[in-house]
């Protein structure tokens, strides 16, 4: 089945469960719905095919810095990888392949947005409108993801030049870098992938720094054709590759950023890393790191440092002060000419563009609400005044360690979980206690300001306007596993479902509330 054509042109009136995104979040989401026999679902999506961010980021170089095996579905396990850690292409085609294998895509429709969803107080639904049409849904699942509308820079003039600029999130494939002055404007995890694969071919590159990142080597290599036949053949092998490389993170990792002196070991692999690569001693100075390592993301490269060695490179520490129409203007007042500018400065992580589309209850929107208190959800689930929300890959439950296939997994069992309890007690809608989501998110501040990310001397897009750590889960991924093995009724505010429907009046008649 060809997973880039919906099945059916237009959307049904009403569905139990509106599902919003397709990356590994609604795949997933869609995939355990139809296993746990719910039938009355959709997926919309904005793109044309399956994949989220793997669909969009096909920048040269693009790949996973999470170990092969770790990322994929652990329902859906992935024996043709060609390498330790997956190149885009691969994780996209993994993703496609297990669409088509699923049967569900009769439930996508695909070049779909939302403009609008409303909470209905009087009909306990959600009202949303998408630019294919409007539908109800008495439950809507964002799996948007954190990591799916790229973040331009804020910097004078640069609507003005008259060059190609693109973000890196949205590569133009048309553009021929061969014999051009480029400036990429970023050094965090695309920069480091992009930066090696386009310095060969173009005629000047300008990298330009704001803080230089950890890099450590990149343990990558390829799997031999019996590794791949033993993956495929041998029961049990892929699952212990995967079991190992699990655990040989989850011990050391998370451990370190409460105790520095155990990332010893990654901090001395770092600085190797840019001697062995970098033979110049002002440029090594130049990115050698300030801050504690683990206070920003850990990038993995072993290719980055030596193309910043080249003669037709240079690494540009100055700030941006403006852009004009043919040239990067730095704060010192050097005007350096290019044909194309690279944007490599992320994604809206903090301040989720989907929240400014959610009203809830109380007339407010997500985006209003988070923007006031922070952003904040029960157990990365689900936010109180949004009845029957729920998120995957929600705040606070980022990693920088592991594999968020696996946190995607633990929320979608959240997910699935609630929507059996509400059938089997007759819940009409559920959202999270005040007192239980305030108390979740300050155990959860209270663990990060002892961690690196917090005490380590760097600003890190982890960090919201307010400094305050709404990405990463402080704690082991077992742990959420853990915790969001079973939905935990009695920390939510329920409604109970009437046997009638009255036009003119709410389906609710009853609400209860138990102690948190």
């Amino acid at each position: 089945m060809d997973t880039t054509t919906p099945t059916s042109p237009g959307l049904p009136d009403h569905v139990r469960v509106l599902v919003v995104g397709a990356g590994f979040g609604g795949l997933g989401m869609a995939i355990r719905l139809a296993e746990h026999g719910e039938q009355d679902f959709l997926v919309i999506e904005r793109g044309d095919d399956v994949g989220g961010t793997w669909r969009d980021n096909t920048y040269p170089g693009a790949a996973c810095d999470v170990p092969s095996q770790l990322y994929s579905f652990s329902f859906a396990p992935n024996p043709d990888w060609s390498r330790s850690f997956s190149p885009q292409p691969e994780i996209q085609a993994y993703l496609r392949r297990v669409a088509e294998r699923s049967q569900v895509m009769d439930r996508f429709r695909f070049g779909t947005s939302v403009d609008d969803a409303t909470w209905d107080a009087e009909r306990h639904r959600w009202r949303v409108t998408t630019s294919a049409g409007a539908l109800t849904a008495d439950v809507v699942v964002s799996a948007a993801g954190a990591l799916s509308d790229p973040k331009m820079p804020d910097i004078e003039g640069i609507d003005t030049f008259q060059g190609e600029v693109f973000h890196s999130a949205r590569w133009n494939h048309d553009s021929d870098l061969t014999g051009k002055r480029v400036a990429v404007i970023g050094t965090g995890a695309s920069s480091i992938q992009i930066v090696p694969e386009i310095a060969g071919k173009v005629a000047h590159l300008d990298v330009y720094q704001r803080t230089a990142p950890w890099v450590v080597p990149r343990r990558d290599r390829a799997y031999t054709r019996l590794e791949r036949l033993a993956f495929r053949h041998v029961p049990g092998l892929q699952k212990a590759y995967r079991t190992a490389i699990y655990w040989g993170r989850e011990a050391l990792v998370p451990a370190f950023t409460v105790n520095p002196k155990l990332a010893m070991p990654a901090k001395k692999a770092g600085l190797v890393n840019i001697h062995r690569g970098i033979k110049d001693p002002a440029l090594r100075e130049k990115v050698r790191p300030t801050f504690e390592i683990g206070c920003k993301r850990i990038l993995l490269s072993n290719d980055y440092y030596p193309a910043l060695d080249r003669d037709n490179v240079d690494l540009v520490t100055d700030g941006i002060a403006k852009v004009t129409g043919n040239a990067v203007v730095t704060r010192e007042g050097v005007e350096r000419e290019v044909d194309v500018l690279v944007v490599a400065t992320g994604f809206h992580t903090t301040d989720l563009p989907i929240a400014e589309r959610i009203t809830g209850r109380d007339g407010e929107t997500l985006a209003a609400q988070w923007e006031r208190e922070g952003m904040s959800a029960y157990k990365g689930a689900t936010t109180h005044g949004f009845p029957n929300l729920f998120f995957l890959v929600g705040p606070n439950t980022g990693l920088g360690h592991s594999s968020m296939v696996f946190m995607i997994e633990s929320q979608i069992a959240y997910v699935v979980d609630a929507l059996r309890e509400m059938t089997a007690r007759d819940i009409d809608t559920v959202e999270p206690k005040p007192a239980a989501q305030k108390r979740w998110n300050r155990d959860i501040q209270r663990r990060i300001r002892r961690t690196v990310w917090s005490a380590g001397g760097c600003s890190s897009w982890y960090l919201d306007a307010h400094g305050r750590n709404v990405t990463l889960w402080p704690r082991t991924t077992f742990t959420f596993r853990r915790l969001t093995r079973r939905f935990d009724a009695g920390k939510y505010l329920t409604t109970a479902r009437t046997r009638t429907f009255d036009d003119t009046a709410a389906a609710l008649t009853e609400k209860t509330e138990q102690p948190a």
